[in-house]
């Protein structure tokens, strides 16, 4: 079994920066992809950024350039630094950690909010 928690989410205003970070616990095998979704209400989750075990990245063309994702595989932990926020930037973000084709895991969520 495979427990996600997130932190740093919250209130920040336009501009601003927020960091989102998760810790990965349980049976998680060596090669994986870690990443970050979210979701605002009536709207389907979308991809945020993904980065594998040999630290690979991608990133949804909506946030290129102002967000930056990272993991230590030690700790088995990621993070997305999140600047340049914007007001459509607002959704609940999830950590997710997919090993294989068929074993997908999600953390609770966090909401981010960017409003002045």
């Amino acid at each position: 079994q495979v427990q996600l928690v997130e932190s740093g989410g919250g209130l920040v205003q336009p501009g601003g920066s927020l960091r989102l970070s998760c810790a990965a616990s349980g049976s998680i095998f060596s090669i994986n992809v870690m990443g970050w979704y979210r979701q605002v209400p009536g709207k389907r989750r979308e991809l945020v950024a993904t980065i594998t075990s040999a630290s690979m990245t991608s990133y949804a063309d909506s946030v290129k350039g102002r967000f930056t994702i990272s993991r230590d595989n030690a700790k088995n932990t990621v993070s997305l630094q999140m600047n340049s926020l914007k007001p459509e930037d607002t959704a609940v973000y999830y950590c997710n950690l997919r090993i294989g084709a068929l074993n997908s895991y999600w953390g609770q969520g966090t909401q981010v909010t960017v409003a002045s």
